[in-house]
This record gives C-alpha cells, structure tokens and sequence, in this order.
C-alpha cells in the first residue's frame, strides 16, 4: 500500500529525495493546522477590527485604517492556507471561475498600501478598501 501511496504522489523511487524529505518534514498536522489557521483568523479579525477603532482618529485615521484593514485581510487570507495548504490554495484562487476576484483583491490589496504610504490619498486608500471588500465576497 505504502508503494502505491509512493507512486501515486509521484515518489516511486525507493530512496526518498531531497524534496520530498523536505516535503515530509514541513508537513503540519491536522491539530496544528486548526491551530494555525485560528491563530492567523483572530489576527486578522483583531487587525480589522482596530483599523476599523483608528478610522475616527483625525487627520490619519483614514491610512491606519486602510493599513490595518488591509493587513487583517492578508492574515485572514492567510489562515485559510493552513487548512488547504499554500498550493492548495493557490490553485483554488485561480482557477478560471476566481481568476477575476483573485486578480482584482490581490491588486486592491497593494493599490491601498500604495495609497496610504506613497501617495498619502486616504480617499483613495478607502475606496480600494471597499473594492477589497466587494473582491473578497465575489
């Protein structure tokens, strides 16, 4: 059984190679996986949720919120690599039904950093916010 586990996954080879103990080593288990992803979600959601308490500071609440609001999405992003793996993952966002949300969030996602620490627009800052949002529901 543990052959056909080898040829399937394409590691026939009796001695194992460099990747695939690497590949072994890295691999999580599945209580450290829900660990992991409920680590990175209460980051993200924390990470939301205070950007969301320093949008009514004046004058830079704007771009903290736009940089928080944007950080807790890359974590909540994040959290879901942990039960799905990062290739998983990856192949799932693009696949030809999300390729247009995955493109348009990851693009929003560096528009509203871009916005808040080069080109100091909050305005802007916040309307990709709210573009990163309407991706993220697609």
């Amino acid at each position: 059984m543990d052959k056909l586990k080898r040829v399937l996954s394409g590691r026939d080879a009796e001695e194992p190679s460099g990747l695939a103990e690497v590949i072994d080593a890295t691999s999580l288990g599945w209580g450290t996986r829900v660990k992991g992803f409920i680590a990175c979600f209460a980051i993200g959601c924390l990470c939301s949720i205070l950007g969301s308490c320093l949008l009514w500071i004046p004058k830079k609440g704007l771009i903290l919120f736009a940089v928080f609001y944007t950080l807790g999405n890359i974590a909540s992003l994040g959290s879901t690599m942990f039960l799905m793996g990062p290739m998983k993952q990856l192949k799932r966002m693009f696949e030809p039904t999300r390729l247009i949300a995955t493109i348009v969030m990851l693009l929003c996602l560096i528009l509203t950093l871009c916005s808040a620490f080069w080109w100091h627009k909050a305005g802007l800052a916040l309307l990709f916010c709210i573009l990163q949002f309407f991706a993220m529901a697609w």
